[in-house]
C-alpha cells in the first residue's frame, strides 16, 4: 500500500451551515489498550434527547452521580450525547439520580471536578468524567479526594479511586478500513455518491495528532491493506476537533486526488468531511456514533460509522457503583469482543452494500475476536 501525507488545505469557502453542536463535537477517540471486560448496549442507535436537564437529585435515588462532559457539552450528536444516553438508561433501569456539568474550557475541568468532589448537598457516590482531556485534572483532584469514587471514560488515571474505561478503537477502525478497501476500485454508485473509475484510493482525516488518535489511523490502514494491498491511503490531521471547515478542506483535497472513501476521527471537524463527500459525489465513514442517524442530512454518503459505546462505559460504572463493585484502580478495555466498538452500516446506504462486502467484513470481525487477526495500534507498524 502506498500513502500520501502532508495534504495542503486551500481553505476554500465553506458553502453551507453544518447544524447545531458542530463546535462541540469533540472526538471521543482516545485511550490506552490494557485488558478488561464489559458488555452492555448503550442504545447508541436510539434517538436521544440529550439536551434535557438532568432530573433533580433525590434522597431516594439508588446512587447520585455527577456527569462532567467533554468540551462542547451536550447536543454534539456524537460523543457526549452517547455518554448521556448511558446515564439516562441507568436512571430508567436503576433509579439513578444525576447532574450534568458542561465545562467550557480546559481550566474548568479541575474546577468542576473539585466542586463536585467537595459537595455535600448532594454527596456524589460517583463522579463520571467524559473524555481524555479530563485526565490531567482528574489525576490532581482524585489525589486530593481519596474517599471519592470517579470513573474516567476514554483515558487512564493511575489512582486507586478511579475506574478507567478505554476502547480498542483500532479494532473498529480496522473494520472501517476493510469496508473502504473493499469499496474502492469497484464500480459503485448508490445514494449521492459513487466511486471513481480506475482509482483505488481512500483517505483518513484525524483531529488532533497524538499517539492515541493514531490508533484509529493504524487500524484503518491495516483494514485497507487487508482488503486491497495496492490501494493508496491519503492521510492528514486538521489540528482540531471542532473545525468543520478544516475537515471539509482536507476531505475535498483527497476527493480531488481520487479518493473514493474518507474515514474521519475528527469529531465536529468530521462534519465537513460529510459535506465534501456530498459535493464531490463520493463516500465517507463516520465515527463514535452512527452518524447517518445523528446527521441524517449526510446519510446518502455515509457508508457506515465506527461507533464507540461510550454509554456502555457510563452505564457499567453507574451499575457497579450501586452494586459496590466499581473497578477503581483498574482499567476496563472495550473492543469488538465486548461490543465496545463496532462498524455499523449507514441507514440509507447500508441496505445496498453488496452482500460479499458484508460477508467479508463479518469474517474479519470474527477473526479479530478469535485472535486470528492482530490489529496494530501504531501506523508505522502497518506493512504497506
Amino acid at each position: 500500500m502506498t500513502d500520501t501525507r502532508g495534504i495542503t488545505h486551500s481553505r476554500r469557502r465553506f458553502a453551507a451551515a453544518l447544524g447545531t453542536g458542530v463546535a462541540g463535537a469533540v472526538a471521543g477517540c482516545l485511550g490506552t489498550d490494557p485488558t478488561g471486560t464489559a458488555s452492555i448496549d448503550d442504545g447508541d442507535d436510539a434517538a436521544a434527547d440529550a439536551g434535557d436537564d438532568a432530573p433533580a437529585v433525590s434522597a431516594d435515588a439508588s446512587a447520585t452521580i455527577g456527569m462532567v462532559y467533554a468540551l462542547g457539552g451536550l447536543d454534539d450528536r456524537s460523543f457526549n450525547d452517547a455518554a448521556n444516553r448511558g446515564i439516562q438508561r441507568a436512571r430508567l433501569d436503576h433509579d439513578v439520580a444525576f447532574t450534568n456539568q458542561e465545562p467550557s474550557s480546559m481550566a474548568d475541568f479541575e474546577t468542576t471536578q473539585a466542586a463536585l468532589s467537595a459537595s455535600e448537598r448532594p454527596d456524589y457516590d460517583l463522579i463520571c468524567c467524559i473524555g481524555f482531556l479530563q485526565a490531567d485534572a482528574l489525576s490532581t483532584v482524585a489525589g486530593e479526594h481519596p474517599d471519592q469514587q470517579y470513573a474516567l471514560v476514554d483515558s487512564v488515571v493511575d489512582r486507586d479511586n478511579v475506574a478507567n474505561y478505554v476502547f480498542r478503537e483500532h479494532e473498529g477502525s480496522f473494520q472501517a478500513g476493510h469496508l473502504a478497501g473493499l469499496v474502492t476500485g469497484r464500480d459503485l454508485s448508490v445514494g449521492a455518491g459513487g466511486t471513481v473509475d480506475g482509482e483505488r484510493t481512500v483517505g483518513f482525516v484525524g483531529g488532533v495528532e497524538s499517539p492515541l488518535i493514531a490508533k484509529f489511523e493504524a487500524g484503518y490502514l491495516a483494514g485497507v491493506a487487508h482488503a486491497d494491498g495496492d490501494a493508496s491511503v491519503l492521510r492528514t490531521y486538521v489540528g482540531a476537533f471542532d473545525d468543520p471547515e478544516a475537515g471539509y478542506d482536507a476531505a475535498a483535497e483527497m476527493y480531488e486526488q481520487g479518493a473514493d472513501v474518507v474515514y474521519h476521527a475528527a469529531g465536529g471537524s468530521g462534519l465537513g468531511v460529510f459535506q465534501a463527500a456530498q459535493e464531490y459525489g463520493r463516500y465517507a465513514i463516520g465515527v463514535d456514533s452512527d452518524q447517518s442517524r445523528s446527521n441524517p442530512r449526510y446519510a446518502d454518503v455515509i457508508l457506515g460509522s465506527m461507533v464507540k459505546r461510550v454509554g456502555t462505559a457510563v452505564y457499567d460504572a453507574a451499575e457497579r457503583t450501586i452494586d459496590d463493585s466499581l473497578r477503581t484502580g483498574s482499567t476496563t478495555a472495550l473492543g469488538l469482543a465486548e461490543d465496545g466498538v463496532a462498524l455499523v452500516y449507514g441507514t440509507t446506504l447500508g441496505p445496498v452494500i453488496p452482500d460479499d462486502v458484508r460477508a467479508a467484513i463479518a469474517d474479519s470481525g470474527e477473526r479479530i475476536v478469535a485472535g486470528e487477526l492482530s490489529v496494530p495500534t501504531d501506523p508505522e507498524a502497518v506493512d504497506r
